[in-house]
């Protein structure tokens, strides 16, 4: 069954994919707290199922697992997760698939991360592949030119909390070696949602957006339903059995799956696609991360 492991990263990466394009901007006319809030409040009804019976397991943790789980659900369930929703709701303005291309720099920032708060050097290499990757992603999203900076360019808007997503989303990651350390990765899937649910429940409360739940239409209830069952759920799990079983150079590049279904979908859903200039700053961004993949490797 391992020679098939990469196909289930690949898999995940595309239903991702899927989510970012087809699924989540759909939903574009909820408040951003709510959409999360819901997500995550679907997926722990779902996974209850299945885990409410290791609770017993959960008395094991001590208070630094569970404040490593608190970091994981404000960085990653959170802050992440509504950073990458508002990015993908601009989708009457920019071309998604650069939002979505963006989160490939999620390795760079997390080795920084590691290098700050775990006291992981990276060698000297990684900072000159990092900055190339940053100038890569930079190309991509704004080609040659320097951007009109102005509240009419939501370009600018949808970049940003893109990578304000890659930035919560790695320290999420790095959050999660902690996290990882006294408790099975399925039962700590659960505990991240469950705590994120709890968190967004109060971000909801304090914003008042709770209220809005009447105006989310069957439709985007069906899309609810949709990412908790496809990218939630099943997608999560399938992508940590692949990891378990392959080298981290090969999951990155399986995971290529999540942009390339992005912009796939994105030009033959919206006519989309990237311009020459870039398409080379895209080249020079998965070049990189791949080169800072295998330092991290080594």
């Amino acid at each position: 069954m391992n020679r098939f492991a990469p196909l289930f990263v690949v898999f995940a990466a595309s239903l991702w994919g899927i989510d970012g394009i087809l699924l989540r901007p759909n939903l574009y006319t909820l408040p951003v707290p709510l959409v999360v809030f819901l997500e995550s409040f679907i997926i722990v009804l779902v996974l209850s199922v299945f885990y409410i019976r290791s609770y017993k397991s959960f008395y094991k943790l001590k208070r630094n697992d569970w404040l490593a789980f608190l970091g994981v659900a404000i960085m990653g369930g959170a802050v992440g997760t509504m950073a990458i929703t508002k990015a993908l709701f601009y989708v009457n303005f920019v071309n998604l698939s650069i939002v979505v291309l963006i989160q490939k720099l999620q390795p760079a920032f997390a080795i920084f991360l590691a290098s700050v708060f775990l006291k992981e050097t990276p060698p000297k290499k990684f900072y000159r592949w990092a900055a190339l990757a940053v100038t890569g992603a930079y190309i991509m999203t704004f080609g040659l030119a320097i951007p009109n900076i102005g509240l009419e360019n939501k370009t600018i808007f949808a970049a940003g909390f893109a990578l304000l997503a890659t930035i919560g989303f790695a320290s999420s990651t790095v959050l999660s070696k902690r996290a990882l350390k006294n408790i099975e990765f399925s039962q700590a899937t659960f505990l991240r949602f469950l705590s994120t649910a709890l968190i967004m429940s109060l971000i909801v409360l304090a914003t008042g957006n709770f209220s809005s739940v009447t105006e989310v239409s069957s439709n985007q209830w069906l899309i609810f339903i949709s990412i908790a069952f496809l990218t939630g759920g099943p997608g999560i799990f399938l992508y940590y059995y692949g990891l378990k079983h392959i080298k981290a150079t090969v999951a990155t590049i399986a995971e290529l799956a999540f942009p390339l279904t992005a912009v796939l979908l994105e030009f033959f859903m919206r006519g989309n696609i990237l311009g020459p200039i870039q398409w080379i700053g895209l080249i020079i961004l998965f070049y990189s991360i791949l080169r800072v993949t295998r330092l991290e490797k080594n």
